[in-house]
This record gives C-alpha cells, sequence and structure tokens, in this order.
C-alpha cells in the first residue's frame, strides 16, 4: 500500500529518518527557493527517487496544505514490541517506553509523538484497536518526528506485564482519588507512561494494571488539561528527572 507524505518537514524527516520506501516526489510549478526544499532535493537525489514539478491544483488533491510539496511513500513501519525492548537494552540508561490507551484523535497523538522523540523514549505502544494509527495527519502533525520514532501495536495489558518483567514501573495519567502527584513519585527509574483517551481516561483493566496512578496539579481556573498536554508534561517531568 502507498500513501502521500505531504509538507516540507514532514518529508524531510521521512527522508531522513530512510524507514519507508519512496516512490516519487511532487514538487509545485514556480515555487520559491527555499532551505528545505533544497534539502528535499539533495535527499530525493541522493536517495535516487523520482521527480516531477506539477501544477499547484494537482497538489491540492492530495492535501489542501502541501506547501508545495508531496511525497508518495509506502505505509508506516510499525516494528515488533520486541524490538523496542531491543533498542531500549542498547541504550544507555533504564528503560523509557510511552503507551497510548485509545488515543483518537491524530492531532493529539501528533503532539505526544513529537514529544516522545524530544525526550528521547525508546518506544511507544498502541493498541491494537479503537485508536488513532499513524496516517499522514499524524505524521504532519508530529512535524515528521513519527519517522524517528519505533512504534508497535499490541495488547496494553499484555504490554505493560512485559514491561514490568524488565524491572520497569508502569504509571498511569488519571484523575482517580489513588493518583498521586508527580512528587510523591520516583520518576528516575525505568518507566513506561500510560496516557488514556480524551474524554474517557484510561480503561479500567490498564489503570488497575499500573503499578501508580498521577495526576497533575492543577493552579488555574480550568480542571484539567487535555491529553497531549498532560503526556507531553509527564514525559518531560520523567525526562527531567533522569537528567
Amino acid at each position: 500500500m502507498k500513501e502521500w507524505i505531504t509538507g516540507r518537514n514532514p518529508i524531510y524527516e521521512v527522508l531522513r529518518a530512510d524507514r519507508r520506501h519512496c516512490f516519487r516526489l511532487h514538487l509545485a510549478k514556480g515555487m520559491q527557493p527555499d532551505g528545505r526544499v533544497e534539502e528535499i532535493k539533495d535527499l530525493v537525489r541522493e536517495k535516487k527517487i523520482s521527480s516531477e514539478l506539477v501544477d499547484r491544483t494537482q497538489l491540492d488533491t492530495i492535501h489542501p496544505n502541501h506547501q508545495g510539496v508531496a511525497l508518495e511513500t509506502s505505509i508506516y513501519p510499525y516494528v515488533d514490541i520486541r524490538d523496542i525492548f531491543a533498542y531500549s537494552r542498547s541504550q544507555n540508561e533504564r528503560p523509557f517506553f510511552l503507551l497510548l490507551d485509545t488515543i483518537q484523535d491524530p492531532q493529539n497523538l501528533g503532539t505526544l509523538l513529537r514529544t516522545a522523540d524530544a525526550m528521547h523514549v525508546h518506544g511507544v505502544v498502541l493498541p491494537i484497536a479503537h485508536t488513532a494509527l499513524i496516517t499522514p495527519a499524524v505524521v504532519n502533525a508530529s512535524s515528521g518526528a513519527s519517522e524517528h520514532l519505533l512504534i508497535a501495536q499490541y495488547n496494553l495489558a499484555q504490554a505493560i506485564e512485559e514491561i514490568k518483567a524488565l524491572n520497569a514501573w508502569v504509571i498511569g495519567l488519571d484523575e482517580d482519588a489513588r493518583s498521586k502527584s508527580p512528587g510523591e513519585l520516583n520518576l528516575n527509574m525505568g518507566l513506561a507512561l500510560v496516557v488514556g483517551n480524551e474524554g474517557e481516561g484510561l480503561r479500567k483493566l490498564v489503570a488497575r494494571s499500573c503499578d501508580h496512578l498521577m495526576r497533575l496539579p492543577m493552579f488555574g481556573k480550568v480542571e484539567s488539561l487535555n491529553a497531549a498536554v498532560a503526556g507531553s508534561i509527564a514525559l518531560y517531568l520523567a525526562r527531567n528527572a533522569r537528567e
């Protein structure tokens, strides 16, 4: 199967990560010189990918916000969860994973993946069903960060048990009465952070499987943060604890 990736940064990261098969690049006719576009052209030439100048109207049929470029590629290359564990073992630090429990909004998923890459998460696990997947919209929302991450689809409850066997603690973000604040938990350890659905939070089985539940203290007028913002803050707290 094939799909089109659009946007200058997402395409650049797809080419740089070199994990997909890339078939052809479309460039808008009359486009002004741009540093990122020139970098894309250089990578396309280096990888011997065919390139073609096309009318903007043709690109409009692929995506309205194409930024003058579109790259036809194979679909996203998910990995086996064991590949994530193997990569984690190769890093000179304790395990660090992100588990996403039925995140459904592509923008939220993209934001979490962008933060996960920035915080050097070793791997991301998505459930097998009822979740947003790594579509071109998610690649765009992550600004291409998804291309540099190892992402697996797996039963989350089973993934949690396998992660615990790696001597890592599993902490779920949840507004439960049992939830602790970040200051009450040791985040400087082998860790898997679990972020729940935008509306319902963590599913009961997933929440019960966690070693601890954590809530972020709120000091303003609103009662909560959305999943992407809360997850991003928690990832930063965990990375900061390691440093």
